[in-house]
């Protein structure tokens, strides 16, 4: 049991555990962001060129059964603009990682000419 609790521990104390963690709490407040721009800003944009129709109020009913196809509509425009700004985050970040792993070009090979000169120096400086 010693063991388990001990690779657990160290499961845990990973950075890219902890990492996780903060991504998930700072996703689900950004959510919250996300959900108001779209219900605050976009539907009611939307709900112009609609008609004033709040994409909220749309919805039909079966039987007593109410299928509140709005709020759906909603959830998709909501999950499109976290995935799109995720998408953003990531691609800024594999952008500033390739440009940190980029190491700068080997120097190019000396030309014929700066090898004559190289043999000339090491010439002239055995001659002293």
């Amino acid at each position: 049991m010693k063991k388990f609790l001990n690779e657990f521990k160290q499961f845990i104390a990973r950075g890219n555990v902890m990492d996780m963690a903060v991504g998930v709490i700072i996703g689900g407040a950004f959510s919250s962001i996300t959900s108001s721009l779209i219900n605050d800003i976009i539907m009611p944009l939307l709900g112009i060129f609609t008609g004033s129709i709040s994409f909220a109020a749309l919805y039909f009913e079966v039987n007593g059964t109410v299928f509140a196809y709005g709020n759906f509509i909603q959830a998709v425009l909501n999950f499109l603009v976290m995935a799109f700004v995720v998408f953003c985050l990531v691609k800024g970040l594999n952008k500033l990682h390739r440009k940190k792993e980029e190491a700068p070009p080997p120097p190019p090979a000396p030309s014929n000419e700066e090898k004559l000169l190289a043999e000339i120096r090491d010439l002239l400086k055995e001659k002293k």
